[in-house]
């Protein structure tokens, strides 16, 4: 072999050498990933939150978000009652949550002389009250019941609830033309349409401005005598009262304000035909955290903000700075109490079923179709009816084996649009059981009239199927109920690709309202659905339900608001050792982030 070719070999062999050398320590390098990544997936099982720790896993998932900046993954922890309390005892000891709401979670009325409690069928109230009760605090509400004066104190405070009191009712008095100008006025007749794009024209009025703002601030009086000390937990509710977070904010300037706006943000261009826009958008940006079901509702607030409002906008941390403060920007899903305590009480779904049909007066072979909700223009209440109709037309041969019972509590009845709906629902029920109705059968029961939360979970519990048909909607804690109250994992729900809830109950059967033919095969498929897909769809979706309850959604927040104290207690001190502040708690986050990495 030549000296050349003997050259030529060495050095091949030396690159063959280097290639095996490499080889096997990339296929180490492999091997050792995955034993680091089946050791972690194997601590996270054994560290995973047990049915009973729920608490203990909130402090630590705050702990490890404290370390680190980041945002705590809440659906790591067991969401009950005990954690909320666990998480206010001691991570925000010694704060007194107060929530704020036009409607009270009770009402007391006259009736024959007597007083009568009323528990409001409410999506907001069923969210609220078991946080109010689990955290013993202060619910401040509008006292509208014939009865509501003579049951409070000299103070105007009702405990509640009645058979088992833990938290304060502060009822608030309102007059006729307030009542009027605030909450039939500029909240109902300006804001609710302009935020549900369901085609009907908000109506401002400069007289029902003057009384919004005029409520608003009366509320912010309460809210401040209410409060034991400077740094309250202030939880103000829905488009009722855009303009507390500001008020409060400039005589309680350490409290934590939480703003959570129950209904849709409209685009930046639906939103800039209100009047007073810019005025709404600084009441809320006086909150430490404003909340939306949704990211897409978030996004459409952010925008408005952006293109009306001089602020800084900082979309890595989900927050706007505003005025010298920082506001939060985040979706919390809000749900239900899991499990209901309604069903505790309640008798099984047979039972449910025969008493249900009985006082309807349903056959025993006529499948039942519900729809819950008040009575209004964004619930899609005649769209259903018109799928009803398409059904009826297609298949024959549901005609006298399906029922469709509306409950459609009154609501805002003195409002034009309301009345106009009422009555265009009526002709539509007259009409459609005139076609395919016969001697004992209608295909339509319309009942106008208000249920109690029992009432109500004993229909879902009759029912076999459950149409959701909004418009335009927030959440709709009607598709949850219904979920919840299937604890025998059967019946189908037709939801509304509109309304937020579609985004997590993903085994309903999603529709477009405006389509009757695609809603009519909805229903064609809900009808001949087998007993094992119901079941399978049903089980998934109470997981969900359970798994994403209202105490998830109030932690969250509360977990949140833990944060933002401790930065600011943070803030406060680094001040004043002669350390600079800076007063951007944003900024604070962003820098932990930062050094974590």
């Amino acid at each position: 072999m030549t000296n050349s070719s003997s050259d030529l070999f060495l050095s091949l062999s030396a690159i063959w050498i280097l290639v095996c050398a490499s080889l096997a320590l990339s296929i180490m390098a492999v091997v050792m990933v995955l034993r680091s990544r089946r050791g972690r997936r194997r601590s996270f099982a054994t560290e995973r939150p047990a049915a009973h720790s729920g608490a203990e896993a909130a402090h630590t998932l705050l702990r490890e978000t404290e370390k680190n900046g980041q945002s705590a993954d809440a659906a790591l922890v067991n969401w009950t009652p005990d954690t909320l309390r666990r998480i206010l005892a001691d991570e925000l000891p010694d704060a007194q949550v107060i929530v704020v709401s036009n409607r009270e979670p009770y009402i007391h009325n006259l009736k024959d002389g007597e007083i009568e409690l009323i528990v409001p069928a409410s999506g907001l109230v069923s969210a609220l009250e078991p946080i109010t009760r689990a955290c013993g605090g202060t619910w401040i509400a509008y006292g509208g019941g014939s009865a509501d004066r003579l049951t409070v104190d000299a103070n105007d405070r009702v405990q509640v609830p009645p058979d088992n009191p833990s938290y304060v009712l502060r009822r608030v008095w309102l007059n006729q033309k307030e009542h009027d100008g605030y909450y039939l006025g500029f909240a109902n007749e300006g804001l609710w349409p302009l935020c549900h794009i369901v085609f009907t024209r908000p109506v401002f009025r400069a007289s029902d401005w003057e009384t919004y703002e005029a409520v608003n601030r009366k509320f912010a009086d309460i809210v401040v005598r209410e409060a034991r000390n400077q740094r309250p937990i202030v939880l103000v509710q829905d488009y009722h009262f855009a303009l507390l977070p500001r008020m409060i904010r400039a005589r309680l300037p350490e409290a934590i304000i939480i703003t959570f706006w129950h209904i849709p943000w409209p685009n930046s261009e639906v939103f800039s035909i209100c009047p007073w826009r810019e005025k709404i958008l600084d009441g809320l940006l006086g909150s430490s955290i404003i909340g939306f079901h949704t990211q897409f509702h978030c996004n459409n607030f952010t925008q408005s903000v952006d293109r009306f409002l001089e602020s800084r906008i900082e979309r890595e941390d989900a927050a706007i700075s505003y005025g010298g403060q920082a506001s939060l920007v985040h979706a919390y899903p809000i749900s239900i109490e899991w499990p209901p305590a309604l069903l505790e009480s309640l008798p099984p779904v047979a039972d449910c079923r025969r008493a249900v049909r009985r006082k309807y007066g349903l056959a025993d072979d006529v499948r039942l179709c519900v729809g819950v909700e008040r009575l209004d223009y964004t619930k899609g209440i005649l769209d259903r009816f018109h799928a009803l109709e398409d059904l009826f037309e297609r298949h024959p041969e549901w005609i006298g084996k399906l029922t469709f019972l509306q409950i459609a509590a009154p609501s805002r009845g003195t409002l034009p649009a309301y009345r106009r709906l009422h009555e265009e629902c009526v002709r539509c029920v007259e009409d459609l059981n005139r076609r395919f109705g016969h001697d004992g059968y209608k295909p339509v029961l319309m009942v106008a009239e208000h249920h109690s939360q029992r009432r109500v979970y004993e229909i879902y519990r009759a029912a076999d199927l459950c149409m959701v048909t909004s418009l335009h909607d927030g959440m709709n804690l009607v598709a949850k109920e219904f979920v919840a109250a299937r604890d025998d994992e059967q019946g189908v729900l037709l939801l509304s690709t509109f309304a937020g809830a579609s985004k997590e109950l993903l085994e309903a059967l999603i529709v477009n309202p405006y389509d009757a033919a695609m809603m009519a095969d909805a229903l064609q498929q809900a009808l001949t659905m087998p007993a094992d897909e119901q079941q399978s769809r049903m089980r998934r979706m109470r997981e969900i339900v359970r798994d994403n309850n209202v105490y998830r959604w109030a932690g969250s927040m509360l977990l949140d608001a833990a944060r933002l104290r401790k930065r600011s207690d943070t803030e406060r001190v680094t001040t004043d050792n002669g350390l600079p502040g800076g007063g951007n708690v944003v900024a604070m986050f962003r820098h932990n982030r930062v050094a974590a990495r």
